[in-house]
């Protein structure tokens, strides 16, 4: 389970909720596991060069990756779409270069635990 971090990353989380919203996550898979450092999916190809035909802008807030920390994969500055990570370690080299818009609250051992080509089932916004 993530919590969004509205005030940190409006656009992205914005994008993101459009995204699982319509459905788009669902049956998507874990195309990018490295132990110890991120989890990545959200790719409508399944090999990691995929996107959506547009690009979100870079939001970088006064936070550092953390374990558990979800971000926007991207290929340079404002080139964001649909492809997001999960954080399994601190990355302190991430910092402010890619956009964290949620952190993991609760399955963090699930996380420790995906493998590539696990599928993401089903994403759902839960309103709290």
């Amino acid at each position: 389970m993530f919590e969004l971090l509205v005030e940190d990353a409006p656009g992205s989380v914005a994008n993101f909720v459009e995204l699982l919203e319509q459905g788009f996550y669902n049956g998507k898979n874990y195309h990018r596991v490295v132990p110890n450092f991120v989890a990545q999916g959200g790719c409508p190809r399944g090999d990691g060069w995929g996107s959506t035909d547009y690009a979100i802008r870079s939001e970088f807030a006064d936070l550092n990756y953390l374990e558990g920390y979800v971000g926007m994969a991207s290929a340079g500055k404002d080139t964001e779409s649909c492809q997001w990570f999960i954080t399994h370690s601190p990355t302190p080299h991430l910092d402010g270069k890619y956009t964290i818009f949620a952190r993991v609250i609760k399955g963090m051992d699930v996380v420790h635990q995906l493998n590539i080509g696990d599928t993401i089932e089903k994403v759902e916004l839960v309103r709290q």
